[in-house]
């Protein structure tokens, strides 16, 4: 088995792969690298009955990758750059041979991916990180469900100003339903569900608009979207007006919270 491994901020990812096929995925939360990595292949192997002969080969990417040693249990440790295990992750998991691929993490990055080679576009602080910090001081909450719960119920009547909000007509190619400005309203009837719905909003605008510049400046339509924040129910309906609007196709793969450790096992010949 080949595995994979991301090794974040606040948790671990692995993806093994055996025969080009994803075979097991799985995470953990530690803060130290070391024990984080180490963690998530002890809990691999267990999850999934191995012995620590049946691991081929492991690749390491993620902020935590560079704290670690040549090897984790005697098995050789290869060390992935993060950009890299971004964008071959996104292909393998679109089976597309070349898109723009946004790992939406604590912030985002944007890559492009083209077959093997692999560009940083650029990146924002604007992302998961971003959505926990507002959602502590608008919300009293840090638990990334309690957001998604709260905002089921919300309207963005109440937070966002609509280019309608302004004038009654399309403005060109942009319809009047368009944001003119998160959280412009500036309303009293704002309710928690509102906010948390508005921020969901407006974090994911933020990205998708980033995307499609990206896009553009590649003069390719295709854009892949990973990271955790891919699972929020709201996400693929904002992505996908975004898209529309500007001739853009977002896609949501399935396992893209997994998407970088993918990648970094791609390294190693699963694709």
């Amino acid at each position: 088995m080949i595995l994979g491994i991301d090794i974040g901020g606040t948790t671990t990812k692995i993806a093994g792969f055996e025969n080009n096929s994803i075979q097991g995925l799985l995470t953990v939360q530690a803060d130290d690298p070391v024990t984080s990595a180490s963690g998530a292949l002890g809990k691999f192997i267990d999850t999934y009955k191995l012995n620590l002969g049946d691991i081929k080969s492991i690749s390491v990417t993620g902020v935590g990758a560079y704290f670690l040693g040549d090897d984790l249990f005697g098995v050789p440790l290869k060390k992935v750059e993060e950009f890299t295990a971004i964008g071959l992750g996104g292909l393998f998991l679109t089976r597309l041979e070349r898109a723009v691929v946004v790992s939406m993490g604590t912030g985002t990055a944007l890559v492009m991916a083209d077959g093997n080679k692999v560009q940083h576009l650029g990146g924002s602080g604007v992302g998961g990180g971003t959505l926990i910090g507002l959602a502590r001081y608008l919300l009293n909450t840090t638990d990334f469900e309690n957001i998604i719960d709260i905002a089921r119920n919300g309207s963005l009547e109440n937070v966002d100003l609509h280019i309608e909000d302004i004038v009654k007509v399309d403005l060109g190619t942009i319809p009047a339903s368009a944001t003119a400005s998160n959280f412009g309203k500036h309303s009293d009837k704002a309710a928690p569900a509102d906010l948390a719905l508005g921020l969901i909003n407006l974090v994911c605008q933020s990205i998708g608009m980033m995307a499609v510049f990206a896009s553009r400046s590649k003069q390719i339509d295709q854009i892949v979207l990973s990271g955790k924040l891919v699972n929020l129910p709201q996400a693929q309906g904002i992505f996908t007006r975004l898209g529309k609007l500007f001739g853009k196709t977002f896609l949501f793969p399935e396992n893209a919270a997994y998407c970088t450790a993918v990648g970094a096992a791609c390294t190693n010949g699963c694709r």
